[in-house]
């Protein structure tokens, strides 16, 4: 079924490109067209469209619709040419002629679009919350490391004192600024297209204000043309926001299988979180952290595809659009996963001692060195030269005195307004 059947049969490859692999995805965004639909219905009834009773029994089969999605018995055969074809076919077949009426005052495009926004809405409210269990983990992890000594690098050469403290509170607040991201999509997508139709409105009298509530909307898109450019727009925004959190993750995945090797030797995890060789029998290796990276590095690809595929293209719609939704919702399918991963995996971090004597941390301590001088009276530019001319022949001598300086700690008040950075969320 088409819901735009004509009097001619289209011809099959014809049909089978354009159809694509939508019944795959559109399972994702059943649950939120049935929805859709049940609002739709009871507008219909409210501007005396359909009536009361037409509207209470389209509303009665799509919930029964709505609880095979929820138990998985939801299924779009190859008849269809999507899911929203597939859900007014049941329609027609239980209620007849009144299912018919389902489409009145409304086009596949603003169907597909509340859909989506519905799906995208719900989607960054699970991640959100999956960043903020994420960021209580790193938290955690910040305040019972906090005195442990970490090399801080610049340019991967050896450089100041740091603590593992500061390294996972630092991607602790570098979460806040990605929900802050996160948090600009949901109020983007927050927007009701209902009722825009094809994208230039119904001469029905439709009351707009009633779908936008009846959806939880914040508010409703008011003109019908921008309602339909949002098709494209809300997916470049939403694949930036979560590829915006995605580098983070990559960053601190890269972050962790340098310091897990033996060059570092930072870090560990428990072998039943790594992996190994099949020629080489102790390798350990972070496989968990690397494919987060990879995934990671996907998602955010996402973005440049978004907009190759919508640049340039006038008001209006046009099938590319439907190019849009497969990658839009792996990106997201794809963050819940990765974020789950990487929760459950961090939280079972080793954190090793570090050995401040080896001989490759030496200069680890020289800014604390020229610091100390430059407290006893010397000024800065003069510490500098004299520690710089000792460095250059040899006769350094590192004072570690001050293992954990200022400068490479966190206390217990600055965890404590990271934490307060995020409860506005």
């Amino acid at each position: 079924m088409k819901l735009w059947k004509k009097q001619f049969n289209l011809d099959k490859a014809i049909e089978k490109f354009t159809v694509g692999n939508d019944r795959e995805i559109d399972i994702h965004i059943a649950k939120y067209d049935i929805i859709a639909s049940k609002a739709h219905a009871k507008m219909l009834a409210s501007v005396n469209i359909i009536s009361n009773n037409e509207a209470n029994i389209l509303v009665k089969e799509l919930n029964d619709l709505l609880n095979q999605v929820e138990n998985e018995t939801f299924v779009i055969e190859n008849d269809f040419e999507d899911v929203h074809s597939k859900i007014e076919f049941e329609l027609t077949k239980k209620l007849g002629d009144t299912g018919k009426k389902i489409h009145t005052a409304r086009s596949r495009n603003d169907q597909v679009l509340v859909a989506l926004q519905l799906y995208y809405k719900n989607e960054l409210h699970v991640i959100i919350e999956k960043v903020k269990t994420l960021f209580d983990t790193l938290i955690h992890l910040a305040e019972e490391h906090k005195n442990k000594l970490l090399p801080g690098y610049t340019h991967l050469q050896v450089a100041m004192p740091s603590s593992f403290g500061l390294w996972f509170s630092a991607y602790a607040e570098s979460l806040i600024d990605d929900v802050d991201l996160l948090k600009a999509t949901l109020k983007i997508v927050d927007q009701n297209p209902l009722g825009s139709a094809a994208g230039y409105g119904s001469s029905f009298p439709i009351n707009r204000e009633l779908t936008t509530k009846e959806l939880g909307f914040t508010t409703l898109k008011y003109n019908v043309v921008a309602a339909q450019m949002a098709r494209g727009k809300n997916e470049r925004i939403l694949s930036s926001s979560l590829g915006n959190l995605s580098n983070t993750l990559a960053k601190f995945s890269m972050d962790i299988c340098l310091y897990m090797s033996q060059n570092f030797g930072f870090i560990t995890f428990p072998d039943e979180l790594t992996t190994g060789s099949s020629i080489m029998p102790h390798k350990k290796n972070p496989d968990v952290f690397e494919l987060i990276r990879g995934k990671c590095n996907q998602i955010q690809a996402i973005q440049t595809e978004m907009l190759l595929l919508t640049n340039n293209l006038p008001s209006g719609y046009h099938r590319d659009f439907q190019l849009l939704k497969e990658n839009a919702i792996k990106a997201i399918e794809n963050t819940k996963t990765v974020l789950d991963i990487f929760n459950y995996s961090i939280q079972q971090i080793i954190v090793k001692n570090v050995d401040i004597n080896d001989d490759k941390y030496k200069y680890l301590f020289t800014v604390d060195n020229i610091n100390n001088l430059v407290t006893n009276g010397m000024s800065f530019r003069e510490a500098y030269v004299k520690i710089g001319s000792e460095v250059e022949n040899g006769t350094y001598i590192p004072d570690t005195s001050k293992k954990h300086s200022h400068a490479g700690s966190i206390d217990n008040l600055c965890l404590e307004e990271i934490k307060k950075k995020l409860s506005k969320f």
